[in-house]
């Protein structure tokens, strides 16, 4: 069962760490092993992307702690209604506008994801309590403004995503100051697969960070 944005993760000074993008056994269970707050799995087109009966596979032993992300982008309702029955995600993660077009049963937590474009509505992005924000396009490593994401995240919990890795996550945190971070292709050996040694490394490197700005 999900729960509030405002109860979930770790203690108020550390920051949330999704690892997104999982396919195997393996790659799960390194990202447990790691210590990441939420593991995601990708519903939509993407080398990335599993059946929702796949992904409930993949969490069968996973610890309740552990939020288990749905990730999406424009699903249909029944699409939705599928990856809801077979899998029972924590949280649905899609864009902001598909939001409207979906019923979310109460345990499912929305996070309404915001991309880097030019015509993005701060303002709107900010009346959130949780957001995603990310770059213009998903899953290939590009970046976000990080200023940008300074200002949304000084208005609220914004997760971090686009374009992080372990060698950039540090510098990241010390000048977005996100609730949380998100990352996919920055832990993979090609696309599409997880590299278990950069997923301890990413972690490693925002655990760190933590350290390094609360001293």
């Amino acid at each position: 069962m999900s729960v509030l944005p405002g109860d979930i993760g770790p203690a108020p000074q550390a920051t949330f760490v999704k690892i997104c993008g999982l396919k195997t056994e393996r790659a799960v269970a390194a990202a447990v092993a790691a210590g990441a707050d939420a593991v995601g799995f990708v519903f939509a087109e993407s080398p990335r992307q599993v059946t929702p009966a796949r992904a409930m596979a993949l969490c069968r032993d996973l610890s309740p702690i552990v939020m288990k992300v749905a990730v999406m982008r424009h699903p249909a309702p029944a699409e939705w209604q599928a990856v809801w029955d077979k899998f029972d995600p924590d949280w649905l993660q899609t864009d902001a506008g598909d939001f409207a077009a979906l019923k979310l049963p109460e345990p499912v937590t929305p996070v309404p994801v915001y991309r880097d474009v030019a015509g993005l509505d701060e303002d709107a992005a900010a009346a959130a309590d949780l957001i995603l924000f990310e770059a213009a396009a998903s899953g290939r490593g590009e970046r976000a403004d990080w200023d940008r994401a300074a200002r949304l995240a000084a208005r609220t919990r914004l997760i971090l995503a686009g374009g992080l890795t372990p060698e950039n996550v540090g510098e990241a945190i010390r000048r977005v100051r996100p609730f949380g971070v998100d990352v996919s292709s920055g832990v993979e050996s090609r696309p599409g697969v997880k590299d278990p040694a950069r997923i301890e490394d990413f972690i490693a490197a925002v655990r760190e960070a933590e350290r390094v700005n609360a001293g």
